[in-house]
């Protein structure tokens, strides 16, 4: 019993600093969020597309997976980190803190919402999703520059 609450111990360790060593910097740290946040919502837009089939269990999967970029998302961009990184985030962030704000909270109450629905098919998933796009478009224009 006593060696295996040491391995957890270990484990736990590990993971921690596995985890500071995946982003150092919140630059680093807000691009693989949005990495991920991609990455769920290129698999929501495929079944959308219908060039996946839909999946109820991959959808809650991406909506949780909005669900805690939003949660954490904001803390990512104190003052000072303004540039570095390649950063495509629009002065504005800073300048505009108070829209800036209230534009995660909007994306935030999206995904909420559609964790709320459910969808347990495409018309649902549709429903569901359309409006968190709507806002993560929105926010995009406001506060992200154009790829080069």
């Amino acid at each position: 019993m006593r060696s295996i609450s040491k391995f957890i111990i270990a484990l736990s360790a590990s993971l921690a600093m596995g985890a500071a060593v995946a982003g150092e910097t919140p630059q680093e740290q807000r691009h693989d969020l949005m990495e991920h946040v991609g990455d769920a919502a290129k698999a929501v837009g495929q079944m959308l597309k219908g060039e996946a089939p839909f999946d109820a269990e991959t959808a809650m999967q991406s909506f949780q997976t909005w669900h805690e970029a939003a949660g954490k998302f904001g803390e990512l961009f104190p003052e000072g980190t303004e540039t570095g990184y390649d950063t495509r985030a629009k002065a504005a962030i800073w300048t505009d803190r108070e829209g800036f704000e209230a534009a995660l909270q909007a994306f935030s109450d999206a995904v909420d919402e559609a964790i709320a629905a459910a969808p347990q098919d495409l018309d649902a998933l549709n429903a569901a999703a359309g409006p968190v796009f709507k806002k993560c478009k929105a926010c995009h224009e406001d506060y992200r520059t154009e790829e080069d």
